[in-house]
């Protein structure tokens, strides 16, 4: 996969999942033409009234549930970015991210922003003036591979624009509709 450019199938999708007060979640997604996040072609959020509660070292119980259905009815994907690990150690013990693969069957990407004890093959990415590495795992493709895309993503902060705007999709939601040029009766 070359950095920067069109994956060699599809479009590339940044996810993130808040979770409400009320027991459920919303999910968002970032959808791009280029695995750079370069070109944006769309937004998209899905709300879930209610998730499973969260059970140590079974994460993706509740995450995977927001993320398909926002990815629902998408066709034509390519990459996955997800804020967390795709795997939690070198031995492959599986992760978010490599559920999500198993489950769409395209390359994830992980990006966590904390380091995860037992993930000690995390590829450190630096990016923008941070001195804090993003810690960068796979599924489906290379981890080095991975981590350049990472390294070359849109924005000039430590977090890649396409995941700091999937997270406040999913922690505000949609910005609501304003109508212009037209007055109330």
């Amino acid at each position: 996969m070359e950095t920067g450019r069109r994956p060699d199938r599809g479009v590339c999708v940044a996810v993130d999942v808040h979770y409400l007060s009320t027991g459920g979640a919303r999910a968002a997604a970032v959808l791009a033409a280029d695995a750079a996040f370069a070109h944006v072609l769309a937004e998209r959020t899905a709300v879930l009234p209610r998730v499973a509660p969260y059970q140590p070292g079974q994460f993706y119980l509740r995450e995977l549930p927001p993320l398909r259905a926002v990815l629902e009815d998408l066709s034509g994907l390519g990459l996955l970015v997800v804020d967390g690990y795709a795997d939690l150690d070198p031995g492959g013990r599986p992760g978010l991210g490599a559920r999500a693969h198993a489950e769409f069957g395209i390359p994830v990407i992980g990006v966590a922003k904390s380091r995860f004890r037992t993930a000690t093959h995390a590829v450190p990415v630096l990016r923008g003036s941070s001195r804090r590495p993003l810690f960068v795992t796979s599924a489906g493709m290379p981890a080095a591979d991975a981590a350049d895309l990472v390294r070359r993503m849109a924005g000039r902060y430590r977090l890649p624009d396409a995941l700091r705007r999937a997270d406040t999709l999913a922690r505000t939601g949609p910005p609501a509709a304003t109508m212009t040029g037209r007055q109330p009766d």
